[in-house]
């Protein structure tokens, strides 16, 4: 009679979990190291976002506080470019996960006696790597052309390490996505699309005063904006007489970043890893 064949685990201790995801992990970083046109690229658009809004927009936004001082926006802008950046790692995490799962790898995955949820937080992991690499390049380029962090080592790696939580919360939400749709195409496209407006409807690029009363609520209680703003103070960012907008958020920026990020990770890890387990 022929030996039965391992059942794959359920769930599994903490050890283990941590184990199999670091497994994974290493796995998608050496895919990456052996694709290294994904990191250029990756790179390619946060450095044009940041040549573009500081030389051509650089002295057409007025800042209140500030005026229409090039130095002092392009200060004001870095921030923002940071943030982008490491929330449009979401379309890259969704894409590679619905690649893994257009080729049959999540089946395989799942069939093996591993710690649930494994697949995708080694996934998120590796991805988080891919994006702390991205931000220490895009900051080089930043002090090339002119930014600078007034308040310390410690105050700008706390700012540089809310970003980075931030885009791990993201990724969350691209691994949902990509466990949801047909094609890697369709990955891109769902965790672009919706990134745009978030973005941009934020204090990102532009103080919320500039906006519509309409579109300023919206901007101050937008998660990205409360880690732009909680940024923008670590790194000593802002200028001397900005007036800060009266939303808790803009209040308590710090904070509310880190409860933003935490609750976005627990939701879509939750949705995430139930998709995961009934997809096919």
């Amino acid at each position: 009679m022929p030996p039965r064949a391992a059942a794959p685990r359920s769930g599994g201790g903490v050890r283990q979990s941590v184990t199999d995801s670091l497994v994974i992990a290493k796995r998608n970083l050496l895919r990456m190291l052996r694709i290294p046109e994904m990191i250029v690229f990756g790179l390619i658009q946060p450095i044009m976002f940041v040549v573009l809004f500081s030389y051509v927009f650089g002295g057409s936004i007025s800042l209140p506080g500030a005026g229409l001082d090039p130095e002092s926006y392009r200060e004001f802008l870095m921030a923002g470019i940071f943030a982008q950046t490491v929330t449009f790692a979401t379309a890259g995490a969704g894409a590679g996960i619905a690649e893994d799962m257009h080729k049959g790898l999540i089946d395989r995955f799942r069939s093996l006696p591993m710690a649930r949820g494994a697949v995708l937080t080694g996934r998120t992991l590796a991805d988080l790597v891919q994006t702390a690499l991205t931000l220490v390049v895009l900051a080089v380029v930043a002090l090339i052309v002119g930014w600078r962090a007034h308040e310390g080592v410690l105050r700008t790696l706390a700012g540089f390490g809310l970003l980075l939580l931030l885009g791990y919360a993201f990724t969350w939400i691209g691994a949902l996505i990509g466990l949801s749709v047909r094609t890697p195409e369709a990955a891109t496209s769902g965790g672009l699309i919706w990134l745009f407006p978030l973005t941009f409807v934020s204090i990102a690029f532009v103080p919320s005063q500039n906006m519509p009363s309409f579109l300023q609520h919206v901007a101050e209680w937008n998660p990205f904006s409360a880690t732009v703003l909680a940024t923008r103070e670590l790194f000593g960012n802002l200028p001397a007489n900005y007036p800060v907008p009266d939303a808790w958020p803009m209040r308590n920026p710090v904070l509310a970043s880190l409860l933003w990020s935490v609750l976005i990770i627990v939701a879509f890890r939750t949705l995430a890893v139930r998709k995961y387990r009934s997809a096919a």
